[in-house]
């Protein structure tokens, strides 16, 4: 090989990874601009134009955790003119089903039902557990909210009011509430920072970035594309329902108030087991991922961005690398407190503690994701196909 064609191959390797970090730190400024301008709009409570129309909302419940019976009693307590409670349980013996007995008799006034036992239509636990409640709802317009999400208010407000006449689904992006613990701080570092990062730039983009622990969406739509039972055969079902809304030529959006995630049970390697899963289903579904996403890692791409500018500019690479990381580590701070909207809940320190470790254990997670692509979830394991359709390898795996 001569000594040319490799100076040629490096040179056009330099220019690549030079754009693609220049293109990245754009997606940084995205973000943080972004998030300025959409999140924490307070929101109207005067009437709009026509009445609000009235929401199902659909709550799968499984065990119980100590806050559970505080965040489901904030959906009793919403401002909103009419709406129903769907409670899915899938079992009887389930300890959450007293739960919801106990807030159904406490807020007499609140429509509210439980469905016990599910619909067994696919290979989603979440979709079987809600289908018998999906079947039943009243209304139009139907939301799925997963049992550890706190709601204010005028959460329901401010979705419906994003839920514009060309829109088909409105979904929070996913944040945390204020917690005890260094766990805490790293869960609120990472939905604050990496996740805000690429769901803000991806939802001013157009492009599908739907979660399913808090979204809106119009019944009919989802009725076409052949109900709910239709997406059984997805582990991702938020990813494919958002992407039939589009796929009929709605659009999708986030709402202002992100989804205040309150689960009982805060660990760390709880926490990095839902990250793994999480990237096991975007390889799944989005192949580019396996590239981009490791390279997208402030770590990893400092070190590729150190060698591109001492190759084409001949700087210091140490130089380089370290101002990347210092940059990187600030706009995150600004991100996260925009995210916030309010006094970060842990100190400076911990919170350069927690950005370290989420930082350089995300190439591990991924690598760990990439090669045991088997998915434990709920009471199963999986296997995903390319293209995100899932098979049960051992259903009576327990976590």
């Amino acid at each position: 090989m001569s000594h040319s064609y490799v100076d040629f191959t490096c040179l056009v390797a330099a220019v690549a990874v030079f754009v693609f970090w220049i293109g990245y730190w754009f997606v940084h400024a995205l973000a943080i601009a972004y998030g300025k301008w959409k999140l924490h709009h307070k929101s109207c409570k005067l009437p709009m134009e026509t009445p609000y129309p009235a929401v199902s909302i659909l709550k799968p419940l499984t065990g119980v955790d100590v806050n559970l019976f505080s965040n489901l009693e904030t959906f009793f307590t919403m401002e909103y003119p009419v709406y129903e409670l769907l409670f899915c349980i899938s079992d009887e013996s389930d300890p959450s089903l007293m739960l919801v007995k106990k807030l159904i008799e406490k807020y007499p006034k609140v429509d509210a039902r439980i469905f016990v036992g599910g619909e067994k239509v696919g290979i989603n636990p979440k979709i079987n557990n809600i289908q018998l409640g999906y079947a039943s709802a009243k209304y139009e317009l139907f939301m799925i909210s997963d049992a550890g999400v706190r709601m204010k208010e005028d959460t329901l407000i401010d979705m419906v009011q994003h839920l514009k006449e060309d829109v088909g689904l409105i979904h929070q992006m996913p944040f945390v509430c204020d917690r005890d613990g260094f766990p805490a701080v790293l869960e609120k570092i990472y939905f604050g920072t990496a996740h805000a990062r690429i769901y803000l730039a991806a939802d001013f983009a157009g492009v599908n970035c739907a979660t399913g622990m808090s979204a809106l969406m119009r019944k009919k739509l989802i009725d076409d594309a052949g109900g709910l039972k239709a997406f059984g055969c997805y582990l991702a079902e938020d990813f494919f329902l958002a992407k039939a809304i589009k796929d009929r030529g709605w659009k999708i959006g986030i709402c202002s108030q992100p989804a205040w995630q309150n689960p009982g049970v805060c660990h760390i390697p709880t926490f990095q087991k839902r990250i793994i899963r999480w990237a096991k289903l975007r390889i799944a579904m989005v192949p580019s991922t396996i590239v981009f996403e490791p390279l997208s890692e402030c770590m990893m791409l400092g070190i590729l961005a150190a060698w591109s500018i001492y190759w084409l500019f001949e700087c210091d690479p140490l130089a380089v690398y370290l101002l990347h990381v210092l940059f990187w580590f600030l706009l995150d701070w600004i991100l996260l407190s925009i995210v916030q909207n309010g006094p970060l809940p842990f100190s400076k320190f911990e919170f350069v503690l927690g950005w370290f470790l989420r930082e350089l254990s995300a190439p591990f997670l991924f690598l760990n994701a990439l090669l045991r692509p088997a998915i434990r979830w709920k009471a199963g394991v999986y296997r995903l196909k390319w293209g995100g359709v899932v098979e049960e390898i051992n259903p009576t795996v327990k976590q």
